[in-house]
């Protein structure tokens, strides 16, 4: 038997704030559904969903066999939009998905600095577009419930997808995402990243390439692209070499990019997970974002931790605050998407 309906818990608040998530009451029914799933084998399938100067960009597309439409989870990588493939979806946290009966699609998109800003969120784009619009004949989703969910860079992008993309995603899940991008912590230089090492103009060049590409690691056997990255956060650069202007000459040009300037009440509900411990992305982003989706009657939630820092999922499911921090992304998409 396959359950495709999904079972709704109560959502604990959707507009609040606290400094430690609180573990859920898991339903027996919906423990059953979810258990259902994990003796079964999943599919996951490789498609094109845009070719640019004969360069292919991918998406994976997860889901245990069914013939009912599925909601699906559009997931997104991290990596500063520098590096990252969409091959780095955990597998538990893929699985965990899947087991609410979820259909994932983990995307590629082309990467800064070979490509820039604007060419980046046109991929956001068409890729939403590929799975509103061939997903249900494809792989059997329901295109009126798709959530977008992503980490750091990819949180960043999940945000954009909130007023970028159409038709409005159901939800949306930023973990340590952010909605400025000139902001100092971007636009100048990073005091966490100036105590490593200094990484030249030099070095950082011969970090990367000149020719399209997508779904890259940090390290490639030619490339390492971290020192790009580093080289960035140290000098403030990242706004100029990633979207190719400079925020401190061309500020209006960039609010196109900056969601927290673009959030209306057409926005979608948001649950944003960031460490008060970060030193990648400033705890702050997620503050900012967390008081303008309340100021404009957004629902919302928001969990963080102080001991939480960048990347904190990575603990794994069985951490007692993550678990309960992704059982309450499951209650929150429940909610949102039924």
């Amino acid at each position: 038997m396959i359950l495709c309906l999904f079972l709704i818990t109560p959502l604990i608040s959707a507009q609040a704030s606290s400094d430690r998530a609180n573990l859920p009451d898991v339903s027996e029914e919906k423990t059953a559904a979810q258990d259902l799933n994990k003796d079964r084998s999943y599919s996951k399938k490789t498609y094109v969903y845009k070719e640019v100067d004969n360069h292919q960009i991918h998406a994976d597309v997860y889901r245990y066999p069914g013939s009912c439409k599925q909601a699906a989870i559009i997931w997104i990588h991290g990596g500063a939009l520098i590096f990252g493939s969409r091959t780095g979806i955990p597998e538990e946290q893929l699985e965990f998905y899947m087991n609410a009966g979820y259909t994932v699609v983990a995307i590629d998109y082309r990467l800064a600095p070979e490509t820039k800003l604007p060419g980046i969120i046109q991929d956001l784009e068409d890729a939403y577009t590929w799975v509103v619009s061939m997903g249900p004949d494809l792989y059997g989703i329901d295109p009126e419930r798709i959530a977008v969910v992503g980490h750091s860079a990819g949180g960043f992008l999940t945000l954009m997808a909130g007023w970028r993309t159409t038709p409005t995603p159901r939800a949306l899940v930023s973990f340590y995402g952010y909605g400025d991008i000139t902001g100092p912590w971007y636009a100048e230089p990073d005091p966490f990243y100036c105590k490593r090492p200094a990484i030249s103009k030099e070095i950082a060049l011969q970090s990367v390439g000149d020719s399209i590409l997508s779904g890259a690691s940090v390290r490639t056997p030619v490339y390492n692209r971290g020192n790009f990255y580093l080289y960035c956060r140290q000098n403030g650069l990242w706004p100029l070499k990633v979207a190719g202007e400079d925020p401190h000459k061309k500020q209006e040009w960039f609010r196109q990019y900056e969601s927290i300037q673009n959030i209306s009440e057409s926005y979608p509900p948001t649950i944003l997970l960031h460490g008060e411990n970060d030193t990648d992305v400033p705890f702050g982003q997620s503050e900012m974002f967390a008081a303008k989706l309340k100021k404009m009657g957004i629902p919302y939630q928001f969990i963080r931790h102080k001991e939480w820092g960048h990347g904190f999922d990575r603990a794994g499911l069985e951490d007692p605050l993550v678990g309960a921090a992704f059982e309450e992304i499951l209650n929150f998409l429940e909610v949102h998407m039924k």
